[in-house]
């Protein structure tokens, strides 16, 4: 097991937010995080993370309790990648390489190097490493945004709408990078996502909050309409292709 949610609570301005999360996520697991707007599902993210302190419960990565770590320590054990990416007048290469930094002592060495361009090669960045970050596409930039989580050698992949803003071929391009880096680096991912077939087709596991709180936790194959109804507060049918449920509302 890598990660341990046990009772996570969080309240903004004194209102509940999240209420009793528990959870686990093992390796080589993809993990989806589905709700309506305004759920909690970032929160989550946040909280998992240390963004954001939780009033109560726990958060063990690899038997690490991240509520206690100082923020460069956190980086070391997991990899954020936000909703929104942040461009600037650096190059690929440089914007992947920061995600070094949890490691890099006094100076980038060999070893950093040696990480940073396996990254750009296994995400297929070759040809855009010296571009600038702030004249790339939303799929371009979220490749990099990736590649410097995965530079951070963490145990847990955390991922915020992954495919926002992205075109239908650049989702799914996205999502199954994300899929080959769990496995290829046996770490586990937990992502946020609103499309529900595509969350069924790529996660292993999904979670759906309703009011703060875990309504369901199964495979997607274990999706029920009502539990969609539920927690939506929509009708919809399921239907199955190449084995993959697919979600019509009514």
């Amino acid at each position: 097991m890598i990660l341990s949610i046990d009772d996570i609570q969080f309240r903004y301005n004194g209102h509940p937010v999240l209420k009793n999360v528990t959870f686990d996520v093992q390796q080589g697991e993809v993990v989806a995080i589905l709700g309506p707007n305004g759920v909690g599902k970032t929160t989550l993210l946040r909280c998992i993370n240390g963004i954001l302190k939780p009033s109560s419960g726990t958060v063990m990565v690899e038997d690490e309790n991240i509520l206690k770590m100082e923020a460069m320590a956190v980086a070391r054990h997991i990899g954020y990648v936000s909703q929104r990416q942040s461009t600037g007048k650096i190059t690929a290469f440089d914007a992947i390489l920061m995600g070094r930094r949890p490691h890099i002592r006094f100076r980038v060495n060999e070893k950093d190097l040696r990480i940073v361009d396996g990254a750009i090669k296994s995400l297929h960045l070759e040809n855009l490493a010296l571009r600038h970050i702030d004249r790339m596409s939303g799929g371009e930039l979220q490749k990099v945004a990736l590649g410097r989580a995965m530079v951070q050698e963490p145990n847990l992949l955390l991922l915020d709408e992954p495919t926002s803003s992205l075109d239908l071929k650049n989702q799914v391009e996205i999502l199954k990078l994300i899929r080959h880096v769990v496995k290829e680096h046996a770490v586990c991912a937990v992502m946020t996502l609103h499309d529900l077939s595509t969350a069924f087709r790529f996660a292993d596991k999904c979670l759906f909050l309703k009011n703060g709180g875990i309504h369901a936790a199964v495979s997607p194959r274990e999706v029920t309409t009502d539990m969609i109804t539920e927690v939506y507060g929509i009708e919809v049918d399921i239907h199955h292709h190449n084995g993959f449920p697919l979600v019509i509302p009514h």
